[in-house]
């Protein structure tokens, strides 16, 4: 179909041409009074139907808000699009955190926008398939050449939404997409000599993820668990566990028939799940399996980092992920920094792969997973997860810098704000309870701030919320605890949790 493939060569040149804006842009907004600039905010999420309601949906759009702090830049220009309208308070409560800065002055130069659809759809797709919107939200941009789209995650629809705003896309052109599947990472992970837990990538059906456990077991006969993740999932929802023990010797009569039985029986981390559908999405998808690391002590922390449009990789933080679930695979919130014991050790392997994605010219935000197992004195880290978009831990930590100015040291794994003081954070977007529901963002905000857990800009500590219009249907919002050392974060956290249970008792 040469045709075909025409057309896609012509998207790719028309794509690659308006990413070339980026470069001047971005030399621009690095000077220290930086031009007029338009940031249009566009955080589609694009999952296999994750059965999530709309108003689960318009949280997770809701928690990249954070970005109202970019209009502190007096020049800075504001386009958010979520599905639904963002409710007044919400916005009032952003625009309150502005440090320096007068909140009307901001608030004009912020632009709302909503195609008011709360379907599942992406909502990339919801945008382009509303010529007119599109074009109101093109008007919102005074000059193209200074302006950029920051969508969540980068796929087709993304660049095509960047198309057709004329606007470039801070973000990875969706031809490296595989490089952020299971299959791709894996693959990288060893090219790149990054260690790795031993696995088979590339697997097509339930057939493939029975001779590819048998293949583990030939290599490691003591493994307890094997996890079978598909390509494309997210937060550990395409994650499925299968229990090794006890079943007979490698390479013995009835060993096949057993690793079958008990792939059948494989526990999936998302309990919505069924064997049928699960199958079908692998044989639609494709996944891996990989042996699961165990150990007596066990973490699971990350690295952060960016490739500039000037082709600069740049380390942004570490974070230990607070994980849940039926097996413990499920992403939850996380802790900053990551634990010193170990994150600049992660922080080199994270970097080699880094590198590699600079020299092939993937720009923007990224993070590679690892879990870490204590060894005697030391700690053993695997990479086992490149996320080619952002992620849970880039909302929290961006919300960190934006409100202290603070710089992290990837040497020492730790965060200094100005004044000299380090920071930490314990984040979660599952601060949750069905006596929640009784609250509404305005009541949540009288109890914060009666009970002196507002963030305060003096002594910059505190608590930021986020994804609270989850609150009315489902109970549920998430946070930011800042504080001045780990123990802090942690304190602030659980007695914000505890004045909650309080607050919504009886």
């Amino acid at each position: 179909m040469p045709g075909a493939l025409t057309e896609i060569d012509e998207t790719a040149a028309r794509f690659d041409e308006l990413q070339r804006r980026l470069v001047p842009l971005w030399q621009s907004i690095q000077t220290m009074t930086p031009d007029e600039q338009t940031i249009v905010v566009v955080p589609s999420l694009t999952l296999d139907d994750p059965g999530w309601p709309s108003s689960v949906l318009q949280a997770y759009e809701e928690r990249f808000l954070f970005l109202f702090l970019l209009l502190r830049q007096p020049r800075a220009r504001l386009v958010y699009v979520t599905s639904q309208a963002v409710n007044p308070s919400i916005v009032d409560y952003y625009l309150d955190l502005l440090p320096g800065v007068i909140p009307s002055h901001a608030r004009r130069r912020l632009f709302l926008v909503s195609p008011l659809d709360g379907s599942a759809r992406p909502l990339s797709e919801k945008l382009l398939a509303r010529p007119r919107l599109l074009e109101r939200i093109r008007a919102l941009i005074p000059d193209r050449d200074r302006a950029h789209l920051v969508p969540f995650n980068t796929t087709e629809l993304e660049r095509d939404l960047a198309l057709a705003l004329d606007i470039p896309m801070y973000g990875a052109d969706p031809r490296f997409f595989h490089y952020g599947t299971k299959t791709g990472c894996r693959r990288l992970f060893a090219e790149q000599g990054v260690r790795h837990p031993l696995g088979y990538e590339d697997l097509g059906g339930i057939d493939d993820v029975v001779d590819a456990v048998r293949s583990l077991r030939a290599e490691r006969p003591g493994a307890a668990h094997a996890i079978v993740k598909l390509n494309e999932g997210v937060s550990g929802e395409g994650n499925a566990t299968v229990d090794l023990r006890g079943l007979p010797e490698p390479g013995s009569p009835g060993e096949l028939a057993a690793v079958e039985e008990r792939v059948r029986a494989m526990g999936f981390e998302s309990p919505a799940v069924s064997f049928d559908a699960y199958a079908a999405d692998l044989a639609e998808y494709r996944g891996i399996v990989e042996e699961r690391i165990a150990g007596e002590q066990f973490r699971s922390p990350s690295v952060q980092m960016r490739v500039t449009p000037l082709g600069t990789l740049e380390v942004l933080s570490t974070h230990d992920q607070l994980l849940g679930g039926p097996s413990g695979q499920s992403y939850l919130g996380c802790c900053f920094p990551a634990d010193p014991a170990y994150a600049p050790a992660i922080t080199r392997e994270a970097v080699k792969v880094g590198e590699r994605l600079a020299e092939e010219g993937v720009i923007g935000r990224f993070a590679v997973d690892f879990v870490a197992v204590r060894s005697g004195d030391g700690w053993d880290p695997y990479a086992i997860e490149l996320n080619l978009r952002k992620g849970g831990t880039t909302h929290p930590f961006l919300t960190l810098q934006f409100l202290t100015d603070g710089v992290y040291d990837p040497e020492t794994a730790v965060f200094t704000a100005p004044s000299g003081q380090e920071k930490h954070f314990v984040a979660s977007d599952h601060v949750e309870s069905p006596r929640y529901r009784a609250l509404t963002p305005d009541d949540l905000f009288d109890i914060v701030v009666r009970r002196g857990l507002h963030f305060d800009q003096s002594r910059q500590t505190g608590v930021v919320f986020h994804m609270m219009s989850a609150l009315g249907e489902h109970g549920r919002t998430g946070l930011t605890a800042v504080a001045d050392d780990s123990a802090g974060a942690d304190e602030l956290y659980e007695r914000v949790v505890s004045v909650l249970d309080e607050e919504c008792a009886g």
